[in-house]
């Protein structure tokens, strides 16, 4: 935890000058006050950024994130009947950023692993066997060119 505050901390004035907005997304509430604060300075911080969004998942389970969407309509007092995608979609931890067009998994694993499960829904997928730490502009290059070459389908 105190790694993640001191990068924080260390990389907010960067993004700012990139012109870049964190948002984060998990269970915030459940982390120490004073890394609460640290989130919430940079996210602040990096608010008027317009050349770029960068999110990040802390504390975060995809499952975790339906079942916090579910209270919230349960607290909201949504009827059953008003239910519906866009409901549950506005309830999420981020409700206004869209879905992710590709999802990259590194490491040669073939599988979501409860990450963004409502919004990889109609992602395209690709992996390789490269791990994170070693991901390269050219291994980035090579997924967009794969999903460049795809027709989507989004369920039909």
């Amino acid at each position: 935890m105190a790694l993640l505050e001191e990068t924080i901390r260390r990389e907010t004035r960067s993004l700012v000058e990139d012109q870049v907005q964190l948002r984060v997304i998990g269970r915030l509430g459940e982390l120490s006050e004073r890394l609460q604060k640290a989130i919430a300075g940079a996210v602040e911080a990096t608010s008027d950024g317009k050349r770029g969004v960068m999110t990040l998942a802390f504390n975060y389970g995809g499952r975790a994130e339906i079942v916090d969407a579910v209270r919230r309509l349960v607290r909201d007092g949504v009827p059953a009947d008003k239910v519906d995608e866009a409901t549950i979609a506005a309830r999420l931890y981020a409700p206004g950023h869209p879905d992710p067009d590709l999802l990259i998994r590194t490491g040669g694993e073939l599988r979501v692993s409860n990450f963004l499960l409502w919004e990889v829904a109609y992602s395209e997928m690709w992996a390789t066997q490269v791990l994170w730490p070693d991901f390269s502009v050219a291994d980035l290059d090579a997924a967009l060119a794969s999903y460049a070459e795809r027709e989507r389908r989004f369920g039909r």
